[in-house]
C-alpha cells in the first residue's frame, strides 16, 4: 500500500486515458462496418443474410482468441499484450480497404477481431489494479466510454469518408492511427502489482483453477448470459440501424453517420456514466444493485426503442432512441465491476475473457446474423419494412437479459469474493 501512496498523482489518470484511447479505436474500427454496410452491400450485391457474415466472422474469432490471450495476460505484462493487440487490429482494419472481394473482406474483419480480442480483458484487469473497489465501477465505466465515443466517431467519420471518397478509404483512414496509440501504451503504461487493493494475494492460478471457480459460481453465468442476451440486440442495432435509416427515411450514408453517430455518442456517454455512478453509489453496500441497475434500465428502454422505430419524424426518432440508448448502456459499469469482484485478482483477465467470450460469441456473431436473417425471412410478410420488424422483434432479447440480471441480483452477495 505504501507503493500506492507514493504513486504519482497523475499516473492513474494517464493510464486510464491511454486505455480509453485504445478502446475508442477498438470500437471505431469494430463498428465502422455498420455505417459502411450500405455501400458494401451495393458493391458486392449481397442479401441481408450474406452481409451479416461480417459480424459472424468477427464474433467467432473475437470470442475464441480472447481467452488464451487473457490467460497469458494473467501471467505476463499486460500493457505489452494490449499494445500488440492494438497494432494488429489497426493494420487489419486498414487492410479492409484493400480487399478485392467480399470473401477477402470477411477474412480481414476476422483479423480485426483477433487483434481486438487481446485488449479488453487485460485492460479490465489493469484498471482493477489501479483503482480501489469503491472507485472501480466509475473507473471501468469511464473506460467503457470508449464504446459510445468510438462507435459514434466510427459512424460519423465512416459515413463522411464513404460519402466524400469511398468505403475503402474509410477503412484505411480509421485504421492506421491506431499504430500510434499502440506505441504510446507500450511506452507509458507501467505494470502495477496484481491485487494490491484486494485481500486475495494468490501468486498464480491455473486455467483449470479458474475454470473450476467460474463453473461453480452462478453469478458469473447469470451476468454473462444477461450481457450476452442484451448484446444480441445491442450489436444488432449498432450494425443494422444505419441500414434502417437508409431504407425507411432515405438518408444517404453521410447523413446516416452523423444522425446515428450523435444518438450513440450522446446516449452512450450519458448511459455508461450513469450506470457507473449508480454502481459505485449502491453496489459496495448492496451488491445486488450491480445486477438490478441494468435489469430495470433495459425494461424501460424496450418501449422507447419500439416507439422510435415507428416514429413519424427523425426529430422524434432521435429523442426516443437517444433516451433508450442511455438506458441500454447503463449495464456496462455495474456488470463489469461485478465480474471483477467474483474472482481473485490473479483470475481477473481470464475471467473477463470468459465473460466476453460468452457475450461476444452470442452478441456479435448471433446478434448481427439474427437481424439480417430475420429481415430476409420476413420480406414476404412485411416487404420493404422487413428490417424494421426484425429490429422490433429483436427487442425481446432485452427482456431475456433483464430476467438473467434479476436472477443474478439474488445471488451476487453470496458469490462475490471478500
Amino acid at each position: 500500500m505504501e507503493q500506492v501512496e507514493r504513486e504519482p498523482r497523475n499516473l492513474r489518470g494517464r493510464v486510464l486515458a491511454l486505455l480509453l484511447l485504445a478502446y475508442i479505436f477498438n470500437f471505431l474500427d469494430r463498428n465502422v462496418a455498420g455505417i459502411l454496410a450500405v455501400p458494401i452491400r451495393t458493391e458486392f450485391r449481397l442479401s441481408d443474410t450474406a452481409l451479416s457474415e461480417l459480424g459472424v466472422a468477427f464474433g467467432l474469432f473475437y470470442a475464441t482468441i480472447a481467452i488464451p490471450i487473457a490467460w497469458l495476460a494473467d501471467r505476463r505484462r499486460r500493457a505489452n499484450i494490449i499494445a500488440i493487440s492494438v497494432a494488429v487490429w489497426s493494420l487489419f482494419s486498414a487492410g479492409c480497404g484493400l480487399v478485392a472481394s467480399y470473401t477477402q473482406l470477411v477474412v480481414a474483419r476476422a483479423g480485426v477481431a483477433i487483434g481486438e480480442a487481446g485488449a479488453i480483458a487485460p485492460s479490465y484487469s489493469l484498471i482493477s489494479d489501479y483503482y480501489p473497489r469503491e472507485r472501480r465501477s466509475r473507473a471501468l465505466a469511464l473506460y467503457s466510454l470508449g464504446i459510445p465515443i468510438g462507435s459514434g466517431l466510427g459512424l460519423f467519420f465512416g459515413g463522411w469518408l464513404a460519402g466524400q471518397f469511398s468505403w475503402r478509404a474509410a477503412f484505411v483512414v480509421v485504421g492506421l492511427p491506431g499504430l500510434f496509440v499502440a506505441l504510446l501504451i507500450k511506452l507509458l503504461v507501467p505494470e502495477p502489482e496484481r491485487g494490491r487493493f484486494d485481500r486475495q494475494k494468490a501468486t498464480s492460478a491455473s486455467a483449470w483453477q479458474t475454470a473450476a471457480t467460474l463453473a461453480r459460481n452462478p453469478s458469473f453465468w447469470l451476468l454473462s448470459l444477461g450481457a450476452a442476451s442484451g448484446s444480441i440486440t445491442g450489436y444488432g442495432l449498432l450494425f443494422w440501424l444505419p441500414s434502417f435509416f437508409n431504407r425507411t427515411f432515405g438518408l444517404p450514408v453521410s447523413e446516416t453517420g452523423a444522425f446515428f453517430g450523435s444518438i450513440f455518442l450522446v446516449g452512450g456517454i450519458a448511459g455508461i456514466w450513469l450506470g457507473g455512478w449508480l454502481g459505485d453509489r449502491l453496489g459496495p453496500s448492496r451488491p445486488a444493485a450491480y445486477a438490478l441497475i441494468p435489469a430495470l434500465c433495459l425494461l424501460v428502454a424496450i418501449p422507447l426503442y419500439a416507439a422510435g422505430l415507428f416514429a413519424p419524424s427523425l426529430v422524434i426518432v432521435w429523442v426516443l432512441l437517444t433516451v433508450a440508448q442511455v438506458l441500454a448502456l447503463a449495464w456496462l459499469g455495474p456488470v463489469v465491476t461485478a465480474v471483477q469482484h467474483i474472482v481473485t485478482p490473479v483470475m481477473r483477465a481470464t475471467t473477463s475473457a470468459c465473460f466476453l467470450f460468452i457475450n461476444n460469441l452470442v452478441g456479435i456473431a448471433f446478434g448481427t446474423f439474427f437481424f439480417g436473417w430475420f429481415s430476409d425471412a420476413m420480406k414476404a410478410a412485411h416487404g420493404a419494412n422487413s428490417l424494421q420488424y426484425s429490429i422490433l422483434y429483436g427487442l425481446g432479447f432485452y427482456v431475456l437479459a433483464s430476467v438473467f440480471y434479476l436472477l443474478a441480483a439474488a445471488r451476487l452477495k453470496r458469490d462475490m469474493t471478500s
